[in-house]
């Protein structure tokens, strides 16, 4: 009766832990509330920039129906920044880097999911020991199963014998309150969180590598500017000594004109200082040693901006953007702990059964008189612990408050992220318009001026001015292309890159 009672009492608390599974404190998580935002400025923007004739001055539209492309860098059109981009993701340790984060992450999970299910451990220990005759009547075995007595069979006699125990435990903790669901669900969070960061990771190589390439390109062509600027400034002070010579020109205009040319010439070295430390970095970028060059080089002329463009509502952006994500991985990591550190405050439960064999004979372990098991449930309640699971408790909520305000204020930066950018695209346009104006006027008051000074109706001076300014609209035309080009990538990194339209391979090359 006492063993029927007692398995009835262990039923009876093992269903009682059972109910107290579906238990799971803690708040829920719940998204935090956003700014409301329906565009990106309090007025609607054009749907259309200026144009004007020329590399990169094509109009650029703007539509919210328009997806973005997981591979929108191909949208320039250039073999070579593909091959890089490509070459990059292969290579780039950041990426690595990312990759096993994010694996961490996930086996952390997987780790913490083991604690759902009873632990098994078995162990045998062999033992031969000595006792001396004081103590072998009282702690010698004594008979065994086969007949054997270990004992001394006279009084102050010692005993020598072998002991072999083999034993099975099984151990279980009821997640009574979800505590361990609760721990779950914090790891899961940040490993998705990971995986945003991976994609973000993806998003922002891609983008400096075409940052990169575009620099280069227009660092080029401002060398190529500088260097024309040069070899026309050589002719022009031939020309000046040459009338200098035949008394046509005062020794002041040739000092003028070797004047515009050592300043030209200045514009060369740090031209070309920055081509070869933007090379250095394509270099990195594509995961390369300093003397292992990449064979892509780009130019302007081989780079074409792209007309088409997406525009995500905000409404859709904070699903799009992989740090918006992250941050709000973040916000539900920090809920569950709260459910944690509030589970920790209530009862704790605990189930242990052993299962074993002792004996003498290694071979009589399991005979009937060598097993024995047990069954052990505990339960504790913290009673005084001076506030400490109660602080951790309020901590834990004040963590959840910060990563929330966190969310928000990522939020917010991504707004502006697309709206700077927008801006800057409007803006963009209209400089390189200014910036072709000027120099179709500047080109023009050169030519005329290099005739009247070639035929002698006008100095050096205004020879001399007019080829100063058209060197300085090259430049910024050159400049103000560049910036389009390098903008356009800023919109499509600041709405998130694409990578949700992306194949599971984030290295597959495929064509939008």
């Amino acid at each position: 009766m006492r063993i029927r009672a007692s398995l009835s009492g262990m039923g009876v608390g093992v269903a009682a832990l059972a109910l107290l599974a579906g238990c799971v404190v803690g708040p829920h998580y719940q998204r935090p509330a956003t700014p409301p935002a329906s565009r990106y400025a309090p007025r609607p923007l054009p749907p259309v920039t200026a144009s004007v004739p020329g590399a990169a001055g094509a109009a650029q539209t703007f539509s919210t129906a328009r997806s973005i492309s997981a591979q929108w860098w191909t949208l320039y059109r250039s073999p070579a920044l593909n091959e890089l981009i490509e070459r990059a993701f292969a290579a780039n340790p950041t990426i690595d880097a990312a990759v096993a984060a994010l694996k961490e992450a996930e086996e952390s999970v997987y780790a913490q999911r083991g604690y759902f299910y009873p632990t098994v451990q078995a162990s045998y220990q062999a033992e031969r020991a000595k006792l001396s005759g004081n103590t072998a009547a009282s702690s010698a075995p004594g008979i065994q199963g086969n007949g054997e007595n270990i004992a001394p069979p006279g009084p102050a006699q010692p005993v020598t014998y072998n002991f072999h125990t083999a034993q099975l435990t099984v151990g279980f903790v009821p997640d009574a309150f979800g505590a361990n669901r609760r721990q779950v669900e914090s790891l899961q969070a940040q490993a998705d969180a990971a995986h945003f960061q991976l994609e973000a990771a993806y998003v922002t190589l891609a983008s400096n590598v075409v940052a990169a390439a575009l620099q280069e390109a227009s660092t080029r062509a401002q060398i190529a500017a500088v260097q024309t600027i040069i070899h026309d400034g050589e002719h022009a002070l031939q020309i000046v000594r040459d009338q200098h010579r035949a008394g046509y020109a005062a020794r002041l205009d040739v000092a003028q004109q070797e004047l515009a040319l050592a300043q030209a010439r200045a514009l060369l070295p740090p031209l070309t200082r920055q081509l070869e430390q933007t090379r250095d970095l394509i270099r990195v970028l594509a995961g390369n040693a300093p003397d292992h060059d990449v064979p892509e080089t780009f130019t302007l002329a081989a780079l074409h901006l792209p007309e088409r463009l997406p525009l995500s509502l905000p409404s859709r952006l904070i699903e799009q953007r992989p740090d918006v994500r992250a941050a709000e991985e973040q916000v539900r990591s920090a809920s569950a702990l709260v459910g944690v550190a509030v589970a920790n405050r209530l009862p704790q439960f605990s189930l242990t059964a052993a299962l074993g064999g002792q004996a003498t004979n290694i071979t009589q372990m399991f005979w009937g008189s060598g097993t024995f098991w047990d069954v052990i449930g505990g339960a504790s309640q913290p009673l005084f612990d001076a506030g400490t699971l109660r602080h951790r408790q309020r901590a834990a909520e004040r963590a959840l408050a910060e990563a929330a305000a966190q969310y928000r204020s990522t939020v917010l930066a991504a707004f502006q992220n697309v709206a700077d950018t927008l801006h800057a695209l409007y803006s963009d346009a209209d400089a390189l318009k200014s910036a072709v104006a000027v120099e179709r006027a500047a080109e023009v008051a050169l030519g005329i001026s290099r005739k009247q000074f070639e035929a002698g109706y006008a100095n050096g001076l205004a020879a001399l001015t007019a080829q100063q300014a058209y060197q300085q609209a090259v430049i910024a035309r050159v400049q103000a292309q560049a910036a389009r080009l390098g903008d356009t990538a800023a919109l499509f990194q600041a709405l998130g890159g694409g990578w949700w339209n992306r194949p599971d391979d984030p290295k597959a090359n495929t064509e939008p």
